[in-house]
């Protein structure tokens, strides 16, 4: 089914232990807009979408995101595994870390527990497609925050690199919409 090459999509250099870090980085591990959210949606999108083509794109782009679901993992661990208690005691992470220890655990940055209800799927290829250029968009916009605070120079490359790659899926979807649009198009006789 898959080729898995047992390497990171980008590699993740953590220059810090930084638990306050980690803890708004979750946001994109578990959070309604993060890279779980959007894998699941894109591989659940993909069954009703008219052409291979929107299909295949789905698919790949879905795949990707679980992906960067795990670099995001891969930062989070980095920057708390050599935590000591006292260096999480009054930071963000701590309430994670009295519920989940230092394994990152799918929720976002407020605490708030990855669930469904943060994924659609309309079988409307046209409505899907538009609701995934906004998630995009979306989550462009949270890596952007996160690169603003964080100061561990590691960490900020590998979020400038998932940013980027936002950037690309949005264009992606947008050509997706077009070829979508097309299909449906012909499809109408009067």
């Amino acid at each position: 089914m898959w080729v898995y090459e047992k390497k990171l999509q980008y590699p993740v250099r953590v220059d810090t232990c930084n638990p306050a870090l980690a803890a708004m980085i979750l946001e994109q591990f578990g959070g309604a807009d993060g890279e779980l959210s959007a894998g699941i949606r894109y591989l659940t999108q993909r069954w009703h979408m008219p052409t291979n083509q929107a299909k295949g794109i789905l698919t790949d782009i879905g795949t990707e995101e679980l992906a960067h679901w795990e670099i995001i993992g891969t930062i989070v661990w980095k920057l708390v595994k050599d935590a000591k208690p006292e260096q999480i005691k009054g930071t963000p992470f701590e309430a994670h870390f009295v519920n989940h220890g230092k394994s990152p655990f799918p929720h976002n940055a407020a605490g708030y527990a990855w669930t469904a209800t943060f994924i659609q799927s309309k079988e409307d290829p046209i409505a899907d497609l538009h609701e995934d250029m906004a998630a995009e968009q979306k989550a462009r916009a949270t890596y952007e925050h996160l690169i603003r605070i964080s100061d561990d120079p590691g960490v900020t490359d590998a979020l400038r690199f998932l940013r980027e790659r936002e950037v690309v899926h949005f264009q992606r979807f947008g050509e997706t919409l077009n070829i979508v649009q097309e299909y449906m198009d012909k499809k109408k006789y009067y």
